[in-house]
């Protein structure tokens, strides 16, 4: 659950406060590709409060995140070619849209439920991640 407020006692999961509170990033991207890491919690007087604007507070340029419950192996398969085509060059809001079309013409992951969950929250240019695994 993420919480606005630190808790008093540290439990060991890892909630939106320390993120904002804890770390300074010069992230391009940050993935999180679990269950449901897309949401947050409405708090009164701040709006949404989750792991997207967290890490953003935190210096990450950009978030991918699901909005729901996630399969295993198609989150798999979608996350090697959502890489695959970062690596390629491409913009990171095309790099998902391809994985997604790439689960979606196969028949055992054609419904929205396996290909859908993930969203791409800020900055979608990719000049750096497609030039990381050039560089000698």
């Amino acid at each position: 659950m993420l919480s606005a407020r630190p808790p008093a006692l540290h439990d060991g999961a890892l909630q939106a406060w320390e993120i904002y509170s804890q770390l300074k990033l010069k992230a391009e991207l940050v993935v999180l590709s679990g269950c449901e890491t897309g949401r947050g919690q409405e708090v009164k007087g701040e709006g949404l409060i989750g792991l997207t604007r967290a890490f953003q507070y935190a210096g990450a340029r950009s978030i991918v995140a699901s909005q729901w419950k996630v399969a295993d192996r198609s989150t798999a398969a979608l996350m090697v070619a959502f890489h695959h085509s970062l690596r390629q060059g491409l913009p990171k809001d095309e790099a998902l849209r391809r994985a997604m079309a790439h689960l979606r013409q196969r028949r055992a992951t054609s419904d929205p439920y396996y290909w859908a969950p993930f969203i791409l929250v800020g900055d979608s240019d990719n000049s750096v991640l497609a030039t990381v695994g050039t560089r000698q």
